[in-house]
C-alpha cells in the first residue's frame, strides 16, 4: 500500500467515526453532503477574494482550511457503508492525480462547485486541480485533515450538537489553536491525532 493510500485509507476511517458519532446510521440518512461542498466552495472565494471593484489579497490559509473542510464532505460523499476503504482510497488516488484545472483557482472552484450543485458528487479532480493552483499537496491535506477531524471530536466531546461548546477560548477562536497546537506537534508522529487532542483539551477552558 503507497504512503498516499495509506493516508487516503486513515483519513477514510476518521471521517466515518466522526459522522458515526453524530449518527450511528448516517450513510443512510440522506444528508446532503454535497451541498455543504458547494457552500463551502462560496465561502472560500470570499477568503481567496473575487471583487474586482477592490483590492483583495488572497487568505491563503483560510483557503487551505476550507479545502480541508470540503475533504470532509468529499470523503463522507464516498463512503457508502459497503466499500472498502482501501477501494475507495485507490480511486481517490487516481483521481487526486489528474488535476483538473481551469484557468485560475477562483475557476476550477466553480467547476467544484459546479458539480456538487448539478451532480450531487465530490469531484476529487476538480479538488485536486484548486489543491494545485493553492500549493496544496497531499501531505499538508493529511496534515490538515486530521487536525480539523481531531477538532471535529473536541467539539462533539464538549457539548458542540448540544450548543454548550464554547468556540472562543482567550480571544482566538478553536480554529487558530488547532493551528497553534499543531505547529507544535510532530505531523509524522503515529499519535499525532491524540496529541492534537490533547493539545487542545490543555487550552479548552475547564
Amino acid at each position: 500500500m503507497s504512503a498516499n493510500i495509506t493516508k487516503l485509507v486513515v483519513m477514510l476511517e476518521m471521517q466515518n467515526a466522526m459522522n458515526t458519532k453524530v449518527h450511528a446510521q448516517w450513510f443512510n440518512q440522506g444528508f446532503e453532503w454535497y451541498r455543504a461542498i458547494w457552500v463551502e466552495c462560496a465561502e472560500m472565494l470570499d477568503h481567496y477574494g473575487w471583487k474586482w471593484w477592490k483590492k483583495q489579497t488572497p487568505d491563503t490559509e483560510q483557503v487551505i482550511l476550507e479545502l480541508v473542510d470540503i475533504f470532509h464532505f468529499g470523503l463522507s460523499l464516498r463512503i457508502d457503508g459497503e466499500t472498502a476503504y482501501q477501494a475507495l482510497a485507490e480511486q481517490l488516488e487516481q483521481e487526486l492525480a489528474q488535476p483538473q484545472a481551469a484557468v485560475d483557482f477562483k475557476q476550477t472552484l466553480e467547476v467544484l462547485a459546479a458539480s456538487a450543485v448539478a451532480d450531487k458528487q465530490f469531484n476529487a479532480q476538480a479538488f485536486a486541480g484548486c489543491m494545485q493552483q493553492i500549493g496544496m499537496d497531499i501531505d499538508d491535506l493529511y496534515r490538515g485533515y486530521v487536525g480539523k477531524n481531531t477538532l471535529n471530536f473536541f467539539r462533539q466531546d464538549n457539548g458542540y450538537k448540544e450548543g454548550s461548546y464554547i468556540k472562543v477560548w482567550q480571544g482566538q477562536e478553536d480554529n487558530e489553536h488547532l493551528v497553534e497546537v499543531v505547529k507544535s506537534l510532530d505531523t509524522e508522529h503515529p499519535d499525532f491525532a491524540k496529541k492534537v487532542y490533547a493539545g487542545l483539551q490543555a487550552r479548552y477552558p475547564s
